[in-house]
């Protein structure tokens, strides 16, 4: 006998990915996570720079939220820091609310804003919207990337030319204006170290892909200043980096409302990075991603974090990559990341004081570089040109009107067409089939056997959707005269809003008025379960006229005249 009893509830538990840990693993975590450490510290700390914030902010992203994130999240080898996008948006929150790194002190607004965040997500996920947010669209994501590079990138070209501000947060035309600028002024020491870093970032990533490019960049950059003083004939330093594990400071709550719009923004490409990571990045054989789950993840990570002085954090591809290609097989290579961060602050703040300025700025520059993905806008222009012309105007948008509006546009954008979906018609007519009990009235001789129309619903009713659906049901026995009966399947009918149900009983009322009668088949217990709180569904029931499949409800004879 098959049970119908429901699943057990997942347990909840700390630490999931250590679950069954074996000991063989333990030297492929250890590996993994001092490579993505070599990848993520280095990089989180320049990404830190494009909001003008301390460096060391950078670094402290890659402590509290990783190892939350490794406490709760499903992700076997996804590493969990800021990126490249989401430094960007809060960049751009900061200085739409006013709130840029000319104040006297950014920090605590900083710290608000990652709570916000956090506390966004946890909603989300008690409301377990996981599902919800996935239905943002690839193109959508593409789109805003493509602002995201391309803003950041331009934004960088002052900082590798020699100028120490980072305008990509004032957007991408402000940015190449400031690039224009610094070009007269450009220091020749600079611009030969930036051309190096750049060149050595790419090279390494084309053709030597397993070793730690940013690690050796910045070790080279910190070597060059150490023992040729390039910095007494004008190279720019980055501020020097305190030592020590970051101090528990209270967020100020005096600016949430100016910053809202932009957390919400960060929280849901914070959700879809890091969504997106945990699937791209799952072998087979390995538990599914839980979305609900990662929302809790993420929304602890940035909730708990925010109080450590960090910025928002997410998962990130390439340090997610850098760990799995290492071998990284639990959480276990995220906890050995976080020990190498904390032994960063903790001994190596006076070396990190000697990297200049232009190798963080070349960091960042070809990170973002790759988030401009033509491949993808051409894969989309072959296969599906509405999703090519929603990532054309989500990245236009952010390349004009700022990138906040553009996640608000490619949010829109999809919801629209996600309704437009929802909204197309799906109806499926049969042939009339069936007896009646006697003479039709009106029907030929011998078409008595074609008395029940079958009429399959292939999608969900709601609210928005349902009128649309009645009328097809009555244009559908408008076209067939003669039938007694009209069988509408409704196994998609699991949630029945009062709207549905209304309509419903009104389509009864319609066919009823031209002597048709209405029967509903294979109602989901769920639907059905609903329904029955209305008087109209119980005398549907009562009268017989609910059956357990489309099959049964068109075998079923018909009476010559309906009562």
């Amino acid at each position: 006998m098959t049970s119908t009893a429901a699943p057990p509830a997942r347990r909840f538990r700390l630490f999931p990915t250590l679950a069954g840990y074996q000991r063989g693993w333990l030297g492929a975590d250890v590996l993994a996570g001092l490579s993505a450490g070599a990848v993520v510290i280095p990089q989180a700390m320049a990404y830190a720079t494009i909001a003008n914030l301390p460096v060391e902010l950078g670094l402290y992203t890659c402590m509290v939220p990783m190892l939350v994130y490794a406490m709760l999240g499903g992700s076997r080898a996804m590493s969990v820091s800021t990126t490249s996008t989401i430094a960007t948006l809060t960049a751009t929150t900061l200085v739409s609310a006013g709130l840029a790194a000319g104040s006297d002190d950014p920090v605590p607004d900083l710290m608000a804003l990652t709570l916000l965040v956090g506390v966004i997500l946890l909603i989300a996920r008690v409301a377990k919207l996981g599902s919800l947010v996935e239905n943002i669209s690839r193109a959508t994501i593409v789109g805003v990337q493509i602002g995201v590079g391309a803003t950041v990138a331009v934004g960088q070209l002052p900082k590798l030319l020699g100028e120490t501000t980072d305008v990509s947060a004032h957007g991408f035309i402000r940015s190449i204006a400031a690039a224009v600028e610094a070009v007269p002024s450009a220091h020749l020491a600079t611009v030969v170290l930036s051309i190096g870093s750049v060149a050595g970032l790419f090279l390494m990533k084309r053709f030597l892909p397993k070793v730690p490019a940013p690690l050796i960049v910045v070790a080279a950059g910190i070597l060059l200043v150490a023992f040729t003083g390039l910095d007494e004939a004008g190279l720019e330093l980055i501020a020097p980096v305190p030592q020590g594990f970051p101090p528990i400071v209270l967020p100020t709550f005096a600016n949430l409302g100016a910053m809202l719009p932009g957390a919400g923004a960060i929280a849901v490409m914070a959700f879809l990075e890091s969504a997106a990571v945990a699937r791209g990045i799952r072998k087979p054989g390995e538990p599914q991603v839980d979305s609900n789950q990662e929302l809790l993840a993420t929304g602890a990570a940035n909730a708990i974090g925010s109080f450590f002085q960090v910025l928002p954090a997410a998962g990130g591809f390439s340090q997610s990559a850098v760990n799995q290609g290492a071998g990284a097989r639990t959480q276990l290579s995220s906890l050995v990341t976080v020990a190498l961060a904390v032994l960063v602050a903790l001994f190596l703040g006076p070396v990190i004081s000697l990297l200049p300025q232009a190798t963080l700025a070349s960091l960042v520059f070809v990170a973002v570089v790759g988030l401009i993905d033509i491949p993808s806008l051409v894969r989309f222009w072959r296969i599906s040109r509405n999703d090519f012309w929603i990532a054309v105007a989500t990245a236009v948008v952010g390349l004009t009107a700022g990138l906040l509006l553009a996640v608000v546009v490619g949010v829109v954008v999809t919801l629209v067409v996600v309704l437009r979906e929802l909204n197309r018609l799906r109806v499926e007519v049969g042939e009339p089939a069936g007896e009646a009990v006697g003479p039709v009235p009106g029907a030929a001789v011998g078409s008595a056997a074609g008395v029940v129309l079958p009429v399959r619903l292939l999608a969900p009713l709601y609210t928005a959707n349902v009128l649309a659906h009645e009328n097809a049901v009555l244009d559908a026995a408008a076209a067939h005269p003669g039938i007694r009966a009209v069988a509408l399947e409704l196994s998609r009918l699991d949630v029945v809003p009062i709207t549905v149900l209304d309509t419903l009983a009104d389509l009864d009322r319609e066919l009823a008025a031209q002597h048709i009668e209405l029967r509903c088949a294979a109602v989901p217990e769920s639907g059905a379960a609903t329904a029955r709180k209305g008087s109209w569904f119980t005398r549907l029931e009562q009268e017989g006229r609910v059956y357990p499949t489309l099959e049964a409800a068109v075998r079923a004879p018909v009476r010559a005249e309906p009562e």
